[in-house]
């Protein structure tokens, strides 16, 4: 099977850049990158040292349903190419663990899907979620504090 790691919607990241307000309303805040821990959702790589970048509350899903989560997330304030679907992101090769999670194509929780992940085992995971039939994608959040990081679907 092959995945397809499905960022932040290019129309989204520059509505948030050009002043748009977040999922609860609010305007991105702004802040200076340390380097360490800001991965961007856009273009799923970390925020260089010394960069601006945005904090906002963000709600990865197409309608607001009881299972449409909202969380805090990460993006370069200025542009930032998106990247390319076919490659595992940097961003995913950050961490230890993750938690994938499988949704129907309703966008709601397929129960029994979640769990934390060792990072050596995201793929193989998001396979084996992707191959059964009432899984249309996976969402990946930080296994830490639960963050929005991407998508995944089968190609």
């Amino acid at each position: 099977m092959t995945l397809r790691y499905i960022a932040m919607p290019d129309m989204d990241a520059e509505r948030l850049r050009q002043g748009g307000r977040d999922a609860y309303g609010n305007l991105p805040e702004k802040h200076i990158s340390d380097g360490m821990g800001v991965p961007c959702r856009h273009c799923l790589r970390n925020v260089e040292q010394g960069r601006a970048y945005l904090i906002l509350a963000y709600r990865p899903f197409s309608s607001v349903q009881p299972y449409a989560e909202t969380g805090p997330i990460f993006m370069h304030a200025e542009a930032c190419r998106a990247p390319d679907e076919s490659l595992l992101p940097p961003i995913l090769t950050s961490s230890k663990d993750y938690l994938l999670r499988g949704y129907d194509a309703n966008e709601r929780i397929v129960y029994g899907t979640g769990g934390v992940v060792p990072a050596d085992m995201l793929e193989q995971r998001a396979e084996e979620l992707l191959a059964r039939s009432a899984v249309s994608s996976v969402h990946v959040r930080s296994a830490k504090n639960n963050c929005y990081q991407c998508r995944i679907e089968a190609a």
